[in-house]
């Protein structure tokens, strides 16, 4: 059962302390083992690409059926509804139109006369996205990874989603196919993520990996960063629920375990100011888990990281996820604009009773992948940022360059740096 704590409970920032720590440490096996698969994959390529498959996901690939091909997407298409075609466009729609919203263009400044200044804003070449599989197909995370690039004008994407046995839930290559993806790779794991870094015989080497998965994923893409850039390192998915009383408690209790189902180190909390919300959404957690698909998974997760708070006030409630900087939070409050101006850190924010979590997860418009484990204390959403480039722009003209040459020249003296300053001297009059 879901236990409930107080933070006046003399051992709290111990029983806490093991959910906020409960994915800190990658073992070393693990990353030793991901050591290995990369070094493997960037000295063999394709045969080792093929083999890693072989083991880990059960499937005989070769450089004929490494890619899926129009058939398979075409037959893929075939199986999937009307109704979740239409859904996975209305999705789409919404995140292309609210990305749109976040583009820079390139500027110039023209502020001083004789000195001209600006940014260029250009698309990465190519992005490689990962896509999980094994326990839950996720289309969604397709549409949240690829179209932002797409919006931003990147000319290829590259998929690779791992596909155990040689099966694919038809909806991600659905997703894939209305989101723009240009090739799709059916590759996994920790190989899959050494390909697209390093590049094979059949996979083309990428600017940057964006997309989470298993710890494996997550090691992986940690270890090529600076070979490539990644979006961020992703951890177990979480939710913070802060509420004040209002509402219902069997709301509050599925929006806990829409993110409880995801894996057994998800964790899901609530801080209330109300004793009486506390007990009925520990009762409701109960209730609804019986009736879960994914009870297992969802109950691990529970028992082991999941906790209601039982606050004094909301303002002890917002301090709290001040410091735990929650990948979701959900303000399940009256007044929840009331507060929004007292909330520092959160991935993303979701505002009063009638927006649940999972309406950010699928087709709200902003972006799913969200900053975990406190990274939200500086890291922010995946967006069209992730997907551009900077470049700055300088220009001195003759009279710029005697105007501020001078000053040039003795901040390089300052440096020691003989070499700079005559750079900029030898052009002075």
């Amino acid at each position: 059962m879901m236990q409930i704590l107080k933070f006046s409970d003399a051992d709290f920032a111990t029983q806490f302390k093991l959910i906020e720590q409960r994915a800190d440490e990658v073992p070393d096996n693990i990353e030793e083992t991901v050591k290995t698969i990369i070094s493997d994959v960037r000295q063999r390529g394709d045969s080792a690409l093929f083999e890693l498959s072989e083991k880990f996901d059960n499937i005989d690939l070769n450089t004929s059926n490494i890619e899926v091909s129009e058939v398979e997407i075409a037959t893929a298409l075939a199986a999937v509804s009307a109704e979740a075609m239409a859904a996975l466009q209305l999705a789409a729609d919404r995140i292309a139109t609210y990305h749109a919203k976040q583009k820079q263009e390139t500027w110039i400044s023209t502020d001083e006369d004789d000195v001209l200044l600006g940014q260029m804003v250009r698309p990465l070449d190519r992005v490689g996205i990962y896509v999980p599989g094994g326990k839950a197909a996720y289309p969604s995370s397709v549409l949240m990874n690829a179209i932002p690039a797409k919006v931003a004008g990147v000319a290829e994407v590259i998929m690779v989603v791992p596909m155990p046995g040689g099966e694919v839930n038809p909806h991600v290559l659905a997703a894939a196919k209305i989101a723009g993806v240009d090739r799709i790779f059916k590759l996994g794991g920790a190989q899959a993520v050494a390909a697209l870094a390093y590049g094979t015989e059949s996979v083309p080497r990428v600017d940057k990996i964006t997309g989470p998965g298993n710890i494996y994923v997550a090691t992986a893409k940690k270890l090529v960063f600076g070979q490539v850039d990644i979006d961020m390192i992703a951890g177990p998915s979480e939710i913070l629920v802060i509420n004040d009383g209002s509402g219902e408690a069997a709301h509050i209790a599925a929006d806990l375990l829409s993110q409880a189902e995801h894996d057994e180190l998800a964790s899901s909390v609530l801080v209330t100011s109300s004793e009486t919300m506390a007990v009925a959404v520990q009762a409701e957690v109960e209730k609804q888990l019986q009736q879960l698909s994914r009870e297992t998974i969802a109950r691990q997760s529970i028992d082991n990281f999941g906790a209601i708070i039982i606050a004094t006030d909301l303002a002890e409630a917002i301090d709290f996820s001040n410091r735990i900087a929650p990948e979701h939070l959900e303000l399940a409050v009256a007044e929840p604009f009331a507060i929004l101006s007292k909330i520092r850190h959160a991935g993303a924010i979701f505002m009063g009773h009638s927006t649940p979590e999972a309406a950010g997860d699928y087709l709200a418009g902003p972006n799913h992948t969200l900053p975990t484990g406190g990274t939200a204390r500086f890291f922010s959403p995946l967006s069209l940022d992730d997907f551009v480039k900077k470049s700055s722009i300088l220009s001195f003209s003759p009279a710029g360059l005697q105007r501020l040459g001078k000053d040039i020249v003795h901040i390089a003296e300052l440096e020691g740096l003989e070499a700079h300053a005559k750079s900029v001297s030898i052009r002075l009059k």
